[in-house]
């Protein structure tokens, strides 16, 4: 079996940019060796849900996050000991890491020391321009990079009252206000979110923000639900923006396991044709014809082909009669039948499997294909 992180051979080339299409452009801030903004590739991001005082624990988690691709993950700080121990995390990972801090200015500081490569902040909720400032010098210091992190639900109360609640209009006010406090400071390493969890609202208030700066913009609706709810939400208002040159980075928020925050996150860039990591998987919605346990199938291979970087196309079908036919596109295929099914390539039939061995059948040509395509990739460079 070939090896399928393929991180030193194939990260270069399993994610295909789009550089065609036009994208606002922004400023460039680096998350440890992650560049965003500018032209750079639009980065996938995504939160432990662990206790990030549970060192072991969190650096499972983060292993787990970067097998599926994501590039920079963020972690809750909740106290000085969640700081602190980002230390003995950051020395068994290589993803970089983003302390997301609330109201207590002493965690961001610490934080930093501590070796994360930027920090999540509300400039507005930490105690005053004082504690804003040793913030900042800390983070100019270290050269991190500040996401300045505004959410509806967290808006100042003057601005709030003003715009009588959480519009788009509110929410820009509040981004312009916070970002300069830290600019005024003389430090421009700055990110901007402003999230809300109204899918429309946080359309408004992301194109309305991208017309009044230039630094970079990390996308999202917060708050967005669970795998269906939140998978909807994120997809229409990431994608759209997106699709409008609008977004440097972006997290899937999901109340579900991060991994699967990832997932959606490159099926939301492979669907805009900005970037695709990863086999495309086709599969047929089933109906009366099928005889075989396609759920389960498709389910199984997706989960192995998030573990695969290069861009395979897959097809999972229920018929035996249309399957390879409506298939042709993909590089490999299999199509269930009555306790059997079929292996092809394109549209040729390459093998027949018994049903209880028909998944690992397919893997295994899956691997074959992938070694096929990994060697050719290497002699042609």
């Amino acid at each position: 079996m070939p090896d399928l992180s393929l991180n030193s051979i194939m990260d270069a080339n399993c994610c295909n940019i789009n550089h065609g299409r036009r994208r606002r452009p922004t400023r460039v801030v680096y998350i440890g060796d992650v560049p965003v903004g500018g032209n750079h590739p639009v980065a996938v991001q995504s939160m432990t849900n662990t206790d990030t005082r549970d060192v072991a624990a969190t650096i499972l988690q983060i292993k787990g996050l970067q097998d599926v691709g994501c590039e920079i993950i963020r972690l809750a700080v909740p106290d000085l000991a969640a700081a602190e121990a980002l230390a003995d995390i950051k020395k068994a990972i290589s993803v970089p890491i983003i302390a997301d801090i609330h109201f207590d200015w002493r965690l961001a500081v610490a934080s930093i020391e501590s070796g994360a490569d930027g920090i999540r902040i509300n400039p507005g909720n930490l105690g005053g321009p004082q504690k804003l400032a040793k913030v900042v010098e800390k983070a100019r210091q270290y050269g991190v990079p500040i996401r300045v992190g505004i959410n509806s639900g967290s808006l100042e109360r003057d601005i709030r009252d003003r715009h009588g609640g959480p519009v788009p209009e509110a929410l820009v006010e509040s981004a312009i206000r916070n970002i300069g406090y830290i600019v005024d400071m003389g430090y421009e390493a700055v990110k901007v979110s402003i999230k809300s969890s109204d899918c429309l609202a946080t359309i408004a208030a992301y194109r309305l923000l991208s017309g009044k700066t230039d630094f970079p913009l990390h996308l999202g609706v917060t708050e967005a639900g669970g795998l269906i709810a939140g998978t909807v939400k994120s997809s229409i208002a990431i994608g759209l923006l997106l699709m409008e040159g609008i977004g440097d980075t972006f997290r899937v928020s999901l109340t579900r396991d991060p991994r699967e925050e990832v997932r959606v996150a490159y099926e939301i860039l492979r669907a805009v044709k900005i970037r695709q990591r990863g086999p495309e998987i086709i599969s047929c919605p089933t109906c009366g014809r099928c005889e075989i346990d396609l759920f389960s199938l498709a389910e199984e291979v997706e989960r192995r082909a998030q573990q695969i970087p290069y861009p395979l196309k897959l097809a999972v079908m229920g018929c035996v009669v249309n399957g390879p036919g409506e298939a042709r596109e993909a590089d490999l295929g299999l199509a269930g039948g009555k306790g059997v099914g079929l292996i092809f390539k394109g549209a040729r039939i390459i093998k027949k499997v018994a049903e209880e061995g028909l998944l690992d059948a397919f893997w295994r040509e899956v691997e074959a294909l992938l070694a096929e395509k990994v060697k050719g990739e290497s002699l042609n460079k």
